[in-house]
């Protein structure tokens, strides 16, 4: 991390669905940074060989009952609201995706109100947009028709902490992940995850049978990058973050072919292939290729750091360290 943390040691933070992609991570950051009896990880169940050092909370965020429990006995003041059900796993149920998204993110906004959170994080996502929006170099403010369910609560979402922002003044802040690659947890039933998959199979057989056509440019990022932007958001000043919705935030954009090419300069005799007719095409289809995140540039002065060929590199090395097999 590059930039200087203003650590509150006041602050007790709730990390909500930490067994995530993102989570697993994030809570590891925010540890080093608050201190580890500081941070309290939370989902659904501990995971095996979860890190010890600091608490751990079994919790559904659609038990409103336990979240406030949890709030009033670490004496919450920040919320990371990472509970969700991702793009290709909430198109097979769109109800419960619905109910999870939504009502996980007003229990958590109600609850700022309720015990004056000084901050809360929620994540929305380039499903936002649909198939009418841009897709290239797709700007902050634009058309946005979702066509699966999860664009359309990360759309709905995005409105909540605008209005608990303008009408509560809840300090939310958030950012409109594009794919997420990380080797230290296994991806989470996202359309992006081949991104993710390529690099195991790479590693432990050569060969990769991707879900999405050759040439289906996505934007993506790299998880330090992720995790340092985040923590940067929210370490801004508040009069600096002057979008209430959510940032675009981008890193690199490229396709399986790109991705196949790179990993091809690591490891001899890779080979690729396409699968046919998989529904996480159709979805990828209506997202951007590329994003323009000029306004988190400016605002708060966001930059990315690794480049394609930087993050397949680091990928390859840490996966061949690690004993997670996806």
């Amino acid at each position: 991390m590059q930039f200087i943390y203003q650590t509150m040691s006041k602050e007790n933070i709730l990390v909500v669905g930490s067994n995530g992609q993102i989570g697993t991570e994030l809570v590891e950051e925010l540890r080093k940074i608050y201190g580890e009896s500081h941070v309290i990880a939370s989902d659904l169940q501990k995971p095996i060989g979860a890190d010890e050092r600091g608490p751990f909370e079994i919790l559904d965020i659609l038990d409103k009952v336990k979240f406030e429990e949890i709030v009033k006995k670490y004496q919450i003041t920040q919320v990371y609201l990472l509970a969700a059900l991702l793009s290709a796993t909430a198109e097979k149920n769109h109800h419960f995706a619905w109910k999870l998204n939504m009502e996980g993110l007003l229990t958590v906004l109600d609850a700022a109100v309720t015990y004056k959170f000084s901050k809360v994080y929620w994540p929305s996502s380039i499903a936002v947009f649909g198939p009418t929006t841009p897709r290239v170099n797709t700007p902050q403010y634009t058309v946005m028709e979702p066509n699966t369910i999860y664009g359309i609560t990360k759309q709905a979402g995005e409105r909540l902490c605008e209005y608990y922002f303008n009408k509560f003044g809840v300090d939310v802040r958030s950012i409109r992940y594009p794919g997420l690659i990380g080797w230290k947890a296994a991806p989470g039933g996202g359309t992006t995850d081949y991104a993710v998959h390529i690099y195991h199979e790479a590693l432990k057989n050569k060969k990769y049978e991707c879900f999405l056509s050759a040439n289906t440019a996505l934007p993506m990022l790299y998880m330090p990058d992720a995790l340092r932007g985040t923590l940067q958001l929210m370490e801004t000043e508040a009069s600096k973050v002057k979008i209430r919705s959510s940032y675009n935030l981008s890193g690199i954009s490229f396709t399986p072919v790109d991705i196949a090419q790179s990993i091809s300069k690591y490891i001899d005799g890779f080979t690729i292939s396409y699968k046919e007719n998989d529904p996480r095409q159709a979805i990828a289809d209506s997202w951007p290729a590329s994003i323009d995140d000029t306004y988190a540039r400016e605002h708060w002065g966001w930059k990315h750091e690794y480049d394609l060929d930087a993050m397949t590199k680091d990928m390859l090395e840490n996966i061949s360290k690690s004993v997670i097999v996806v």
